[in-house]
């Protein structure tokens, strides 16, 4: 086994392609999922620009439909998912105290298999035309598509797909197994249970999404007729398919925003979080809950009176734990010395947003009104409140929040205030008058409307209000551009912060922890803050620390993932099986080859403690 000296360091790019630290894969899924971000959100400020006034023809038909299937896709599965993933990799080994994630090489391999599943879906656009069945591919509009669109969808998304239930399994094994001396569960931070709690949720539902996109893709490769009423098959069963995985998505999407809303508004009130228990609970009662409620997408195919009353009344059921968040958030700022900082500005910002999303959620909740509401702009307008107003804002807060401790910079507050108001005023400017558009009877889905149906002011309106939250997407982009300047430097702790990530110099050792930390409490670092120490209280003595080496193997892997699915999509089996080789020589290299990773010293470790670098 090679030591710290000995081992052969990468730089530049050779480095990005190689990395199993966690700390560097939450970066690579920042960027890309930032990247995907910037691309979902253009095709929704064309789709506004569309709709900005009746009978409009610069986006129509087939285009149209492209974007709006491309759109939610994109901020789905690859902008919102993978930003959640870099976020829970880049803190969440920290907060538990552990050195990394229990399976480094199985990281990689899943933010390379959701990098090129990805960048395979959107290089649709450029080879004969993107898909245009919607983000739910509901068949027929999906089996039935001769072009190559849907089967872009269906293996982009299969195999960013292979890549995010890899991440959730590494995440339970890494939180069930590698939390610090005393971190028990009920100690655990909330970003870090919220996280537990959606990976459990990824295990569960994403095979229910692999097993879909698998019947979908032997209906158009083989003509298996899963889907074709007129040979056997039952178009609903896709919609349950779908719906199953679908609606633990929400709450896979939602949950790390509530941690993270969980851990600013604690920090910046200066307060321990109000009811963490109750908090913790209500957590897992969502996740479970999710389960439960898939049907309420489906009120209008005809169950029946008992099937959507019992989904009804789980849905309605749903909202009791969430409630016991809000008012939980809103505890803890109460009697709090509250910092107003960009952070606390998108926290507090969150809560009354996420809360109109919920209210118009319970509205949908009932079959009969649904009946009116479906396929309505109303429903446009509750999901955007729910997913633009409650985790974009989140995901905006940590970001803030954290961008110290990944970047080792801090970002300009007064460019991020003008971040905060931008985008905020211009969401509200959005979605709100949606709702109206919807009770007036708007449908979703549709690229053009006739003058004289009093549709026109509240869809100009909407279109504005589009713009200024890509303005201030633009002024975000501007500030990070500008905090990499060295006057942005930041110290370790930049504030105050309450848990084990901010108790590390920066920047972070590749190790995290020259001694793993004793936990004496729920807030850790805070504990011993008042306990009048600078610094952890350490559970072992200074020894040597085992690091596994970069691999250059699961970007192969995935490059041959994607090659495949080039093969399966215009049905070439020589690429396809090309593509599949170079997958199983890969697996196959890293089963023989034995990679043992390398020490570093302990007068290596003690040399960087007494330097401030551990």
């Amino acid at each position: 086994m090679a030591t710290h000296e000995s081992h052969k360091k990468r730089s530049g790019l050779m480095d990005w392609l190689t990395t199993v630290d966690h700390k560097k894969i939450g970066i690579l899924y920042l960027l890309a999922g930032g990247f995907f971000f910037l691309i979902g959100g253009l095709e929704a400020i064309l789709m506004r620009i569309q709709l900005m006034e009746p009978d409009s023809k610069i986006f129509t038909g087939e285009l149209y439909n492209q974007l709006l299937t491309m759109h939610g896709t994109t901020m789905i599965f690859l902008a919102a998912m993978p930003i959640i993933f870099g976020f829970m990799n880049a803190i969440v080994p920290l907060q538990l105290g552990a050195r990394d994630v229990a399976f480094p090489y199985v990281n990689a391999v899943g933010f390379w298999l959701f990098f090129f599943g990805g960048l395979l879906l959107n290089l649709s656009w450029f080879l004969g035309g993107a898909p245009e069945a919607g983000w739910t591919a509901y068949a027929p509009l999906s089996t039935v598509a001769e072009d190559t669109g849907v089967d872009f969808y269906v293996l982009g998304l299969q195999i960013a797909g292979a890549g995010t239930l890899a991440g959730g399994i590494n995440f339970l094994v890494t939180i069930i197994n590698m939390r610090a001396p005393g971190m028990t569960f009920m100690r655990m931070p909330l970003f870090t249970w919220a996280s537990f709690v959606t990976s459990g949720l990824i295990l569960f539902a994403f095979p229910a999404l692999t097993v879909g996109f698998f019947l979908l893709m032997f209906e158009r490769v083989f003509d298996a007729n899963f889907f074709n009423p007129d040979m056997g098959g039952n178009i609903l069963i896709w919609e349950h398919i779908f719906w199953i995985f679908g609606h633990p998505e929400v709450y896979i999407l939602i949950l790390p925003a509530f941690g993270i809303i969980s851990e600013v508004v604690s920090t910046f009130s200066n307060k321990r979080l109000f009811g963490y228990s109750a908090m913790v609970f209500a957590t897992v009662l969502i996740g479970f809950l999710g389960f439960m409620v898939w049907v309420h997408h489906m009120f209008t195919v005809g169950l029946g009176p008992v099937a959507n009353s019992i989904f009804a009344v789980a849905t309605m059921a749903i909202a009791i734990p969430t409630g016991v968040k809000i008012f939980n958030w809103i505890f803890t700022m109460w009697g709090g010395q509250i910092r107003f900082s960009t952070a606390m500005l998108f926290a507090v910002g969150f809560i009354p947003t996420f809360v109109m999303g919920g209210v118009t959620g319970v509205m949908l909740s009932v079959p009969a009104a649904d009946y009116q509401y479906h396929d309505s702009y109303f429903v446009v307008a509750h999901f955007h409140y729910v997913i633009v107003g409650g985790l974009i804002l989140g995901l905006f807060s940590g970001l803030y929040y954290w961008y110290p401790r990944m970047f080792n910079r801090v970002l300009n507050e007064t460019l991020g205030k003008w971040n905060f108001w931008l985008f905020f005023i211009g969401f509200h400017l959005t979605f709100f008058p949606q709702h109206w558009l919807g009770l007036m009877g708007m449908p979703r889905r549709v690229y053009t409307y006739m003058s004289g149906q009093e549709l026109d002011g509240a869809n100009f309106v909407s279109t504005i209000g589009a713009i200024l939250m890509g303005a201030g997407t633009i002024v975000l982009l501007i500030n990070i551009v500008i905090s990499a300047s060295s006057k942005y430097a930041t110290t370790k702790d930049p504030w105050d912060g309450r848990t084990l990530e901010w108790a590390m110099p920066v920047p972070t050792p590749e190790y995290n922890f020259a001694q793993t930390p004793l936990v004496r409490g729920l807030d850790a670092l805070y504990v011993e803050k008042t306990a009048g120490n600078g610094e952890m209280t350490p559970a072992e003595p200074v020894g040597e620390i085992h690091m596994p080496n970069g691999s250059i193997l699961p970007f192969i892997l995935s490059l041959g993932m994607f090659i495949a699915g080039f093969g399966f999509i215009y049905a070439n089996w020589i690429v396809a099986g090309a593509g599949l080789g170079l997958v199983l020589i890969t697996m196959f290299l890293r089963s023989v080859i034995d990679d043992h990773g390398y020490h570093i010293h302990k007068e290596e470790v003690e040399a960087d403690i007494k330097g401030g670098r551990a």
